[in-house]
């Protein structure tokens, strides 16, 4: 398999994931501003939606989108309990999450991004995102240390991501105090450890 990715971006879940069920794989750097890949050549001609990550699977075929890759991932390699089994009320707990975290988090992310943001949208982004992180600590402090308990599983390599990005738009996280318990867990798995050497942030 080949991950092309950008540091840090939110392809730094599937890496994780990658790690966590001890996966061969390739990595494959992504200019995310000139569509450009590290070795040459265009990654529009691989994904034309122009973002990461995108999978190339052992067969050839490309996969795309957060949510499904970790899935396939996860279903690929029922060993590593990422993911619980079809039919399984805790698989669409996880499932429940991973959408939470998409359409919820990551979107309220991204215009932080943007250096040509107002002050105004960045405050509107900020509350958002705050509001959502107070639900999410207060869920972590009824379980835990994960999000549906004692278990990792793809649903916390997506949150762990999104929570890094916190440091980047220098937002602090302490009024949310489970979550720097959850993040602290979550950092210090092997698998993440590596991603993070692997991509360069450590």
């Amino acid at each position: 398999m080949k991950l092309f990715y950008f540091p840090g971006a939110c392809s730094m879940s599937v890496h994780i994931v990658l790690n966590e069920i001890g996966a061969t794989y390739e990595l494959e750097k992504v200019d995310m501003m000139t569509k450009e890949l590290e070795s040459g050549g265009s990654f529009l001609d691989i994904n034309p939606k122009g973002y990461v990550p995108c999978l190339q699977l052992d067969n050839g075929e490309y996969l795309t989108e957060v949510g499904a890759i970790l899935q396939y991932l996860a279903d690929s390699n029922p060993g590593a309990n990422l993911l619980p089994a079809v039919g399984d009320l805790q698989r669409y707990r996880v499932v429940e999450f991973i959408s939470y975290i998409s359409g919820e988090l990551h979107k309220n992310f991204a215009p932080l991004f943007n250096p040509e943001i107002t002050d105004e949208a960045r405050g509107a982004s900020l509350e958002i995102i705050g509001k959502r992180l107070g639900l999410l600590n207060d869920q972590l402090g009824e379980g835990g240390p994960f999000l549906t308990g004692e278990q990792f599983t793809i649903a916390d390599a997506y949150l762990t991501t999104v929570l890094g990005w916190a440091q980047f738009v220098k937002m602090d996280l302490s009024p949310w105090p489970n979550l720097g318990g959850y993040a602290g867990a979550a950092m210090s798995r092997p698998a993440v450890l590596a991603t993070l050497k692997e991509e360069g942030m450590m």
